[in-house]
């Protein structure tokens, strides 16, 4: 199963930074068990959320010929929680490469004004078409950046 969790993407510095959010809603099924009766975002999900907005700058960087996939997470802080109805502020800055065709990332999570996640990751930077369609997730990126409307 496929999921995305970055809702919209606000601001990207080519090969340096990329500023996005993921909006957390009750009808997603992960809600329901995490917790029973106190539902909120799973703190793996922020940092997945964070990878993926890597692999959107990695993406937008390469003119969609290359994307970021983790492998290792080199540290991951968690400050609180995010709940259905809060809008996640997502901003990932690249760090120095630490090895040839690896990247590395760091990212933070927040919520108004309260840090709910930090991560640094990192890991290799793949052909794009051998894990999807570069042409559907240029749509995509194009949608998420309202360059174009749905």
């Amino acid at each position: 199963m496929r999921f995305y969790l970055v809702d919209q993407i606000l601001e990207i510095k080519p090969g340096a930074a990329i500023i996005g959010v993921k909006n957390v809603a009750m009808s997603e099924d992960v809600m329901e068990f995490h917790f029973p009766g106190n539902p909120v975002m799973p703190g793996v999900l922020l940092v997945e959320a964070l990878a993926q907005l890597a692999g959107w700058l990695e993406a937008s960087e390469s003119d969609f010929i290359r994307w970021f996939v983790p492998d290792t997470v080199r540290r991951a802080a968690f400050y609180g929680f995010a709940r259905p109805g809060d809008q996640v502020r997502l901003e990932v800055t690249a760090l120095p490469h630490p090895a040839d065709g690896r990247r590395a990332y760091s990212g933070v999570g927040t919520v108004g004004r309260r840090k709910v996640a930090a991560a640094e990751f990192e890991g290799p930077s793949l052909p794009l078409m051998e894990l999807d369609d570069p042409e559907a997730q240029r749509r995509l990126f194009r949608r998420l950046t309202r360059a174009e409307e749905w």
